[in-house]
């Protein structure tokens, strides 16, 4: 006959286990220690309310170091234990003293409890021989309790002499942990995990001028409007270290259907090259979790500086990972949607401060539309770009009309948007185009590659990008037939060249010929180029302005001069283009030396 049985697990078996897997750095076991001293001060200040305790004067936590007897002490005047409590609490692993009483007070509300699982206390043992507690219930007429372990299967319990509330944990740091009996060190591990705290944390206090070394009410915690904007600033200087303002801030503070406070920055950007990391970090009940947590924060937020405090998120026991959740999700979406909405406010209610700050969002903005497509869907219409004549306006505003779709499905395109990616190189082109009444758009940051094929991606029957080079003749020829004699002159003198020919007559008559570019065989190579791969080259074709003066009389020349001429009219193309290799450039200037002798000879 079938029967059941609980199975037992011994400490022996667990400690090693909790020791080295539970928690992902050691250092993680101070902000446990005196989370649960927080945890223990809030049950207290619940019993307050609830006329079931006596008030204290003041709530703090004292954090002590004694390096010549190799402890480290947290000490709470919080709800303390009795000695069955202890028993409860402490010698079963995992039984959790916060979710037994937000059990018993569920009705009157047990918010800013931190612990669940009711292994945070034995994370003391990764850096400690031994740990004693020396702890005092709030209950009237209770005793004092004194519990010693080495974390092994033995522990002591006995009455000791403790004359107020609440608990001090004593930790006996093992001989290779001896950097948590260093003061600095400690002071660095409490600035990191428990700045922003409840409750005020003291340090080895020395008297009343001592300070503590937190914040029990951060900024974020507060309402919008009792924040200054030097009071944002300075905020964002002491937590981040950096002295650069931000450009802007979003005050985050939300109460149903989930709890979210926090303060995101926009930081300006340091560098145009490469995406520069933010640091967002995660709270819950102002304990720090960990910073750029991609479950709560999108990672195309990452590019922010920024704190969040989500009392509701579900952690997990070692409080470094979340666990899967729907409410972990709709928080996201929620920060998404924040985020989204405060771009709009400012492009709607100060469109000087969002263009001027257009430069440092650009990356971001772009970033986050490739990433998040809800995020796409709200900042689409306010995403801009500069034209020719540096003014910036919407990327739409340069669309044409939408192409039908029946029309589509017959290989009809949309009308081109030009665009620059180097004012400099592109000098020539940009020339041409201004002098034609044509514009085109500056796509000057190193993500625009990536983000025009994601428009074109989402709008392919409203917009196709063609870079200033790609298609001139398109953009600028008269009306006329190809010179095919002229062309014929070219091919013969270029056919060493890795080059295609072709002849238009352009509007621009000074211009003798100027080189084109695929764009879909330009953006592989740069594609390929990205991630580090050799492969196809971008296609080249050399347009040739059949109604330019210099090239008409190139075919009156004699014939031995016109291909020397020819290949000086391509190179004189390919410097508008990009830089001559020094061969090229060797060629050129043969060239200008050749035609400089011709001139003066003759004169």
């Amino acid at each position: 006959m079938a029967r059941q049985g609980n199975i037992k697990i011994s400490s022996e078996n667990m400690m090693p286990i909790i020791k080295k897997w539970l928690y992902s750095e050691k250092d993680i076991f101070l902000r446990e220690i005196v989370a649960n001293a927080s945890d223990a001060i809030t049950k207290h200040k619940k019993l307050v309310s609830l006329g079931e305790a006596a008030p204290q004067d003041a709530y703090k936590i004292v954090v002590s170091v004694d390096e010549k007897a190799g402890t480290l002490s947290v000490e709470d005047n919080g709800i303390g234990m009795t000695e069955e409590e202890v028993e409860t609490y402490i010698t079963q692993i995992a039984f959790s003293g916060a979710a037994d009483f937000l059990e018993k007070y569920e009705k009157a509300g047990g918010e800013g409890i931190i612990g669940h699982f009711g292994l945070g206390f034995y994370s003391a043992y990764m850096v400690s021989d031994d740990i004693e507690i020396f702890t005092k219930s709030y209950r009237e007429g209770a005793k004092g309790v004194r519990w010693e372990s080495d974390g092994e299967s033995v522990y002591t319990i006995e009455a000791c002499e403790k004359e107020t509330c609440g608990t001090k944990v004593v930790m006996h740091i093992a001989e290779e942990e001896k950097e948590f009996l260093k003061e600095n060190r400690i002071r660095e591990l409490l600035e990191k995990y428990c700045s922003f705290m409840p409750y005020e944390i003291y340090l080895d206090p020395k008297g009343e001028e001592d300070k503590p070394v937190n914040t029990p009410l951060p900024l974020y915690a507060k309402q919008p409007k009792e924040c200054t904007e030097e009071e944002y600033k300075t905020f964002y200087r002491e937590t981040f270290h950096d002295y650069e303002e931000p450009l802007f801030w979003i005050h985050l503070n939300m109460e149903y259907p989930f709890r979210v406070k926090g303060i995101l920055y926009f930081p300006k950007v340091k560098k145009k090259v490469e995406l520069e990391r933010g640091k967002v970090k995660l709270y819950c009940n102002q304990v720090y979790i960990a910073d750029n947590i991609k479950e709560v924060i999108p990672e195309f937020m990452m590019l922010l500086n920024g704190v969040i405090d989500c009392p509701d998120i579900p952690l997990n026991v070692s409080r470094s990972f979340l666990q899967n959740d729907r409410q972990v999700q709709k928080i996201a979406k929620y920060i998404t949607k924040k985020v989204a909405d405060a771009l709009c406010e400012l492009y709607k209610n100060d469109r000087d401060k969002y263009v001027n700050c257009w430069h440092d969002l650009a990356t971001f903005v772009k970033f986050g539309c490739i990433k998040d497509d809800d995020f796409y869907k709200k900042v689409k219409d306010i995403i801009i770009y500069k034209n020719l004549d540096g003014e910036y306006r919407p990327l739409e505003s340069f669309f044409g009309e939408e192409v039908k779709e029946e029309d589509a499905k017959e290989g009809k395109e949309p009308a081109p948007v030009y665009y620059t990616s180097d004012e400099n190189k592109q000098a020539q082109y940009i020339k041409m185009f201004k002098e034609a009444g044509l514009d085109a758009i500056a796509c000057d940051n190193f993500i625009d590659p990536h983000f025009i094929s994601y428009i074109e991606y989402k709008m392919p029957t409203r917009v196709k990008f063609l870079r200033i080079d790609a298609d001139i003749a398109g953009a600028l020829k008269e009306e006329g037939e190809d010179d095919t004699a002229l062309r014929g002159l070219f091919e013969e003198a270029l056919k060493d060249k890795k080059i295609a020919v072709k002849t238009e007559k352009l509007k621009n008559g000074s211009v003798p010929a100027v080189i084109n570019a695929s764009e879909f065989m330009r953006r592989m190579s740069e594609m390929n180029s990205f991630y580090g791969m050799d492969g196809m080259e971008a296609e080249l074709t050399l347009v040739v302005n059949s109604g330019c003066e210099a090239v008409r009389a190139l075919e009156e020349a004699p014939k031995e001069e016109q291909a020397a001429a020819a290949e000086y009219i391509y190179l004189l193309a390919l410097m508008n283009y990009r830089p001559l290799t020094p061969e090229e450039l060797s060629r050129f200037v043969e060239g200008c030396t050749r035609y400089l002798m011709t001139s003066l000879k003759k004169n």
